[in-house]
């Protein structure tokens, strides 16, 4: 099953060049680092916390790049993502090396070497690593196709995926004129407007089919992917092209419930929590007043926008379960919402607002939530 990672336990660190000395410059490349962390702190994508996204451009040496990717993946529990955007280039053992600002071409000691990167991968905390290459034969990252299995796979590093502008004899391409890169741009452009027809959750391996179907038919570079350990199926944003652009009417009972809600189980940190909690309107496809007007006047707009907006947790459980239970999430996953919740109380204690929750409040809650809504329904003829 696909799965969006907790912005609040991964990191994302994004580096690229555009200004070279000895290289031609790329000034596609700024661009790109800009528009892909914004991307991913935003509400179209994990909304991860800006500070737990690094940009690291133009770095003057190796060493500028080592620590800001030592210090994420020590950080990271859940996911850490790297991309690299830039001139890729060859060394003499035939392995790819990523371009610097300084680098020259004959001296491989001024480059980042690739295998650098992937020693930091090995000894990372994160459960899962995407690793995002937008650079000439950025390939050779998945070894050489005509490598036995076993060099292969040591290109790899367990519970990654591994997403290469081109095959490791291909450039990649910066098309004259354009904002982005080639990749990078198809990439943004995924990821803020989603895949008509796609699944509800853009997954790795639905995104690289898709760039590989859209970079083909513009005659570009096609991708290349490394999959180890299920990485494929972790999820860099919803399918925008499918969440609902009106208010969704369904009720509870009359049909099955398929929308994708976010995932409690997946839920590690507060941050997570309200990300989620938030996305669950949008899911909706309510609006703040129309989810007020839903929960029987339990909650106001304004105490809508103050619990998603958060950052720490709510003492008490019954706004969270009346504004859960107005935007139509089914009671089940209401129920593991509120475990979600209590684990988070265990283990990251808040100052109390107001009084706590008594043990298996939650279902009586839930029931008061839920028959407030009903009544409100009758009384309005639905």
């Amino acid at each position: 099953m696909s799965v969006l990672p907790d912005p609040g336990a991964s990191r994302a660190v994004l580096i690229g060049t555009s200004r070279y000395d000895h290289l031609e410059q790329l000034p596609a490349v700024s661009n790109n680092l800009t528009a892909l962390a914004a991307l991913l702190s935003g509400p179209l994508s994990l909304r991860l916390p800006a500070s737990h996204v690094t940009v690291v451009e133009n770095p003057p040496g190796p060493g500028t790049v080592m620590d800001p990717l030592r210090q994420a993946a020590a950080e990271a529990t859940d996911t850490l993502i790297v991309y690299y955007a830039g001139h890729g280039l060859i060394d003499p053992h035939d392995t790819l090396t990523l371009a610097l600002p300084h680098t020259l071409p004959d001296r491989i000691e001024t480059s980042l070497n690739y295998d650098w990167l992937r020693q930091i991968l090995l000894t990372s905390h994160a459960q899962r690593h995407v690793v995002l290459l937008d650079c000439c034969y950025s390939g050779l990252a998945l070894g050489r196709m005509n490598a036995s299995q076993g060099l292969a796979d040591q290109a790899a590093v367990e519970g990654t995926f591994l997403l290469a502008a081109s095959a490791e004899t291909r450039t990649a391409l910066a098309p004259v004129g354009d904002p982005h890169t080639a990749f990078t741009g198809a990439l943004l452009d995924t990821l803020s407007h989603g895949i008509p027809g796609g699944p509800p959750l853009l997954d790795l391996e639905t995104i690289y089919r898709h760039l590989r179907l859209t970079l083909e038919a513009r005659a570009h570079p096609v991708p290349q992917a490394r999959n180890r350990n299920s990485g494929a199926r972790l999820a860099l944003a919803r399918n925008h092209a499918d969440l609902p652009a009106a208010p969704d009417t369904h009720v509870a009972g009359t049909q099955p419930d398929r929308r994708p809600w976010p995932d409690p189980s997946s839920i590690r940190t507060v941050t997570g929590f309200f990300t989620n909690l938030a996305a669950v309107r949008e899911i909706s496809g309510l609006t703040q007043q129309e989810v007020s007007r839903r929960s029987a006047g339990q909650i106001s707009t304004g105490t809508i926008s103050r619990l998603v907006n958060r950052h720490t947790l709510p003492a008490t459980w019954s706004t969270t379960a009346a504004y859960l239970a107005a935007c139509g999430v089914p009671d089940d996953q209401i129920q593991q919402w509120h475990g979600a919740w209590q684990e988070l109380r265990r283990n990251t204690p808040a100052p109390r607002e107001g009084g706590a929750s008594t043990p298996g409040g939650n279902t009586t809650e839930l029931r008061k939530v839920r028959w407030r809504l009903s009544a409100l329904w009758r009384d309005r003829g639905h």
